[in-house]
């Protein structure tokens, strides 16, 4: 049997970031410590693992088409900014970009970025272990990308197979259910009105409002099939144009008072992982009881006489 070949790139660059043979430096004050991976020393590094708790943030997006007049970065571009702001109100170190993600929606224009589902699992578990290695012990993949909602879950469960010193935690949520400014657009799933109005706050600089309407964002209604019977084109069934709903209907307004709900949620979370000393222990439990299924010592026992 063949291992999976590990990253080596990825864990000499990690490696290098949390090098012992750097000299203490001065302690950098709260407010100046960076919540970037990139940007620390490696001594700063050392601290922001412990002001941390261990605590790192994994925003995870994918580059895809959204509608005409947002950029192909923007679910990575949104969840970084969502994380970093996140981080610098309840401190936590946020991961460099990460685009590997699935994308289960066939477009009907090239695409930049797809990549196996294989890969991406194999990059999460070396990301995620290296994160581990370095310091971060508790590793939150903040999600930015709807087509992941059944990967990063996936991913979590396999930390289960065998043991680890670390714990994965999902973060999926991007858009509140309720509240603020009114929305004026019922179908508001992929760059539609709330998706562009978050980028009016992370990037606006990358919005075209105008050319929102040069492509339609409507159901197309492809498929007649029960809504419990799922298919894996259903994404393309209703939305050829990777566009859903109507973006050119965003506002700053409702941009502000989706993306402070995100950031309010991301500290939430952090805060919670931070408090969180069972899952770890919860997690080794399983996996040595795992190792001695209930009635398997007592069969083979019976077998053996």
């Amino acid at each position: 049997m063949t291992t999976r070949p590990r990253f080596t790139i990825l864990s000499a660059l990690l490696a290098i970031l949390s090098a012992s043979q750097f000299a203490p430096a001065q302690s950098v004050p709260p407010s100046k410590l960076s919540v970037q991976w990139e940007e620390l020393t490696a001594a700063d590094f050392r601290e922001g693992i412990h002001r941390s708790q261990g605590t790192c943030l994994l925003p995870f997006g994918i580059l895809e088409k959204h509608g005409p007049h947002l950029p192909l970065g923007t679910d990575l571009l949104d969840v970084r900014y969502a994380a970093l702001h996140a981080a610098e109100k309840e401190y936590a170190i946020v991961f460099p970009n990460i685009i590997l993600a699935r994308l289960p929606k066939p477009v009907t224009s090239p695409e930049p970025w797809l990549t196996a589902a294989g890969c991406q699992l194999a990059l999460l578990q070396e990301t995620s272990d290296e994160m581990a290695r370095n310091g971060c012990k508790k590793v939150i993949i903040v999600n930015g990308h709807g087509g992941n909602e059944s990967l990063l879950p996936y991913f979590a469960q396999t930390q289960l197979d065998k043991p680890h010193d670390y714990v994965v935690y999902v973060f999926d949520q991007r858009t509140p259910d309720k509240g603020g400014p009114p929305r004026k657009t019922s179908i508001d799933m992929h760059a539609g009105e709330s998706e562009t109005s978050k980028m009016m706050i992370s990037r606006p600089d990358t919005v075209h409002l105008d050319r929102g309407p040069s492509e339609s964002g409507a159901d197309q209604h492809r498929q007649n099939l029960p809504e419990d019977v799922y298919t894996g084109i259903w994404w393309y069934a209703r939305f050829p144009n990777h566009y859903s709903g109507d973006g050119s209907a965003a506002t700053v307004e409702l941009g502000k008072f989706q993306m402070d709900w995100w950031i309010d949620a991301v500290v939430k979370t952090i805060r919670a992982v931070k408090a969180d000393d069972m899952s770890l222990k919860l997690q080794n439990e399983f996996y040595e009881k795992k190792q001695t299924p209930t009635g398997y010592t007592a069969v083979t026992s019976a077998v053996s006489t």
